[in-house]
């Protein structure tokens, strides 16, 4: 028997390009940089000056008071791009049975803001505290728990940790659990990483850029790469089982297709960029899972780190896989890395591109680094989009690849 097949009806996004899909879409087409210096702490004493926030975001539209004393910034996003997902797929989950619902996020840290602040009260006095919430507003799994709070989610519900590649394999999960009966899963991710010791973490790996200009600053696969810039923000999309979809009359944006997850089996080290071999074989198990050829490919989202040697061994990769001629297009460039955040919201972006038969530029990309001269898009083109491979990498060696395409009446 065929399996029920998996599509996305609901497209929410927070990130540094906007609030809400049309907001980012609009954001991808124009190019400019929304990366800027960082406001949310004073980051004087840091090697690092810039960030991709989240712009005039005010958390009381989506967050009651009294879950926002219990949760932190990261939960906040996670909070308005379900609701922008839930408002963009028009499903009534009031009408729903809970259990025929679920949630599958990711996320690299948890909440870091919350977190600094509760340690540095008990520290700060002789007789400080930490808030009742200390326990659960950091913990990685912390928005995945109060959205299905929140929203009686009550099937299989799951947090996915594998650095930025965490944020496909959430797909990955809701399709498999849609695929056992479930009928709604939210998939995707938002991250919080601008606090001071979350910048402290971070830095730690030496990939981040310590440029000032922020047309500049984060280059992926050009030869002025030296780093990427962290971003908040990220994207939920509501994965449905095509049935149910068809019963209410949803529009449908896409179908997960297929999806592959690697590792390089070796921690990431400075000039070490990872394996290629692995890399291309998630990109390969997941169009194989998906029933694709790679010619059937239409454009290539890349995790596109900007660091060089990585950039390097991703542009090694896709070529092994496409050759010279699939499309290739990343906006990290100009939004920042949001980590598992950004693997999601460049599936939102996939899916946009599709509904537009529009391919977004990468923007800024004059000179290729060596190595690293693949077939990009330069300017907004004008393309019917069908099918799209995403690719997301995780620090010390994760891998993963995920196709969506045009939903087609015939699988």
């Amino acid at each position: 028997m065929s399996q029920p097949r998996a599509v996305i009806t609901g497209i929410g996004v927070v990130a540094p390009s906007g609030v809400g899909a049309d907001a980012h879409w609009k954001s991808v087409l124009d190019g400019s940089s929304k990366l800027a210096p960082i406001t949310r702490f004073d980051a004087s004493g840091y090697p690092v000056s810039l960030a991709g926030e989240v712009a005039d975001f005010d958390p009381d539209e989506y967050v009651t008071p009294r879950l926002k004393v219990a949760t932190d910034r990261w939960t906040w996003h996670g909070f308005a791009a379900t609701q922008e997902a839930l408002d963009d797929s028009g499903v009534d989950l009031s009408a729903m049975d809970p259990y025929d619902t679920a949630v599958a996020l990711a996320s690299s840290s948890g909440g870091n803001e919350f977190g600094q602040g509760e340690l540095q009260s008990l520290w700060a006095e002789p007789d400080g505290a930490v808030s009742v919430y200390q326990s659960i507003a950091w913990f990685y799994a912390a928005s995945v728990g109060q959205i299905s709070i929140l929203h009686q989610l009550k099937g299989q519900c799951s947090v996915l940790v594998a650095e930025s590649a965490g944020g496909l394999d959430s797909f990955a999960q809701a399709t498999r659990t849609v695929r056992r009966g479930t009928k709604v899963v939210l998939a995707g991710g938002t991250e919080g990483p601008l606090s001071p010791y979350a910048l402290t973490c971070q830095l730690a790996t030496r990939r981040l850029a310590t440029g000032t200009d922020p047309d500049t600053a984060y280059q992926p696969f050009a030869a002025g790469a030296a780093g990427y810039v962290a971003a908040e923000g990220g994207a939920v999309l509501l994965v449905e089982d095509l049935d149910h979809a068809r019963e209410r009359g949803a529009v449908i944006h896409g179908e997960v297709l297929g999806w592959g997850a690697t590792h390089d089996g070796r921690a990431s080290r400075p000039g070490d960029g990872g394996d290629t071999g692995q890399v291309a074989r998630a990109m390969r198990v997941a169009l194989e899972r998906a029933g694709r050829q790679a010619s059937d490919v239409d454009v290539v989202f890349p995790d596109a780190l900007g660091v060089p040697e990585c950039d390097r061994v991703e542009a090694e990769a896709i070529r092994s896989v496409f050759g010279d001629d699939v499309r290739v297009t990343t906006q990290k460039g100009r939004l920042g890395r949001m980590y598992q955040g950004g693997a999601a919201v460049d599936v939102a972006t996939a899916l946009q591109a599709m509904r537009y038969d529009t391919l977004p530029a990468t923007p800024g990309l004059t000179e290729p680094a060596p190595g690293c001269e693949l077939n990009f898009v330069t300017e907004p083109t004008t393309q019917r989009t069908s099918l799209a491979l995403i690719n997301a990498r995780g620090f010390d060696g994760y891998n993963t690849a995920l196709v969506v395409g045009r939903y087609e009446e015939e699988s």
